[in-house]
């Protein structure tokens, strides 16, 4: 542990107003290149030094080996659960069988010798060992994810403790963006695991227009940009909705027009963790998913376009708190995402 990076967690701990963009340079990379948001949903205040040089570790490891933020925020939170990020020796009578560490991990079920589990490091790479052969860890609920990891006596537990994993994740590395610079979607994926699907300004936003709900924004981006998927999930529908006002039938892989075609053109939704509903319309050609198929935070789903009721190529962006969706539960895409960390006026 390095002099300077353990001073960049004393003034995460002492709750600096800004993200700590230097964090993780120090223990295994640099900070991401995104647009970086003022806020976090938790807190870092609760935590000591041990604790936040604990986490820290848990987040190098990660960061070393390549786990995406979210794994290392599912890490974290599982280590706050289980050892309240001390790194816990043989506590006799008060002990759960043979756990110890920070990850309350057991010898005895094959995690390590008592001196191997007692090393964070060591620790940590385990645990990510086992989450990675969970299939589609990624796309589960965080305590579901942790449960599949260590097979706990309490599986709802985990949950309570994500936004102060996040937080503490984003303050060690610095990762909490909200831009998308061409070329690096993956690296652009927030802390909580959501990112803006395609970089450029908001030309359209939420809400009434000539008596209709424009049930999300607009961002403006060239025709044939790639649009990524905003957080991991599974696609649940791909559909072309393109037609005359008279309600004669029109193409989807035509551009449209903003006052003889309706419809949203090329789509797809992808249903997320959280259960929530991203929407992506105008798309200059069918989606390069299908219904069914799981995809990640950062996966390319299609291209920019202009089909359906346009007037020229952009992202028509929606938002849904459930499924299906429709314009009874879509909000407002800009605070949607921003509770994830993700700044959509941010070009």
């Amino acid at each position: 542990m390095t002099g300077r990076l353990l001073a960049i967690i004393t003034a995460c701990v002492l709750g600096v107003a800004f993200i700590c963009v230097a964090g993780i340079a120090g223990i295994g990379g640099a900070a991401s290149a995104c647009t970086l948001l003022p806020a976090l949903p938790g807190s870092t205040n609760r935590y000591d030094a041990d604790q936040m040089r604990n986490a820290a570790i848990i987040v190098g490891v990660g960061a070393r080996r390549g786990i995406p933020p979210r794994g290392q925020v599912i890490a974290v939170a599982t280590a706050m659960q289980e050892s309240n990020l001390h790194n816990l020796g043989n506590l006799g009578e008060d002990n759960d069988h043979d756990s110890l560490g920070l990850f309350q991990q057991r010898p005895s079920q094959g995690w390590g010798t008592p001196a191997q589990i007692m090393n964070p490091e060591y620790a940590a790479g385990k645990f990510y060992d086992k989450l990675l052969t969970i299939a589609g860890w990624q796309t589960m609920p965080l305590t579901e994810a942790a449960q599949a990891v260590q097979r706990s006596a309490y599986p709802d537990a985990y949950a309570k403790h994500e936004p102060d994993a996040t937080a503490i994740v984003a303050a060690v590395s610095g990762l909490a963006p909200g831009g998308v610079p061409a070329g690096a979607a993956e690296d652009c994926a927030s802390v909580a695991g959501w990112m803006k699907p395609v970089p450029g300004p908001i030309v359209s936003p939420f809400g009434q227009r000539d008596g209709r709900l424009h049930a999300g924004v607009d961002i403006g981006a060239a025709k044939g940009a790639p649009i990524h998927a905003a957080a991991s999930g599974v696609v649940v529908r791909v559909r072309c909705n393109a037609h005359l006002v008279d309600g004669g039938p029109y193409s989807c892989d035509i551009d449209g027009d903003p006052v003889k075609v309706q419809g949203c053109g090329w789509y797809a939704e992808i249903q997320h963790a959280d259960k929530t509903v991203t929407r992506y319309c105008h798309m200059v050609s069918r989606p390069v998913v299908d219904v069914g198929q799981t995809v990640a935070v950062g996966q390319v789903i299609g291209m920019v376009g202009s089909s359906g009721h346009s007037s020229g190529p952009h992202l028509h962006l929606e938002t849904h708190l459930g499924a299906p969706a429709s314009n009874i539960n879509a909000v407002d895409p800009v605070g949607f995402f921003r509770e994830r960390m993700v700044d959509l006026t941010q070009p």
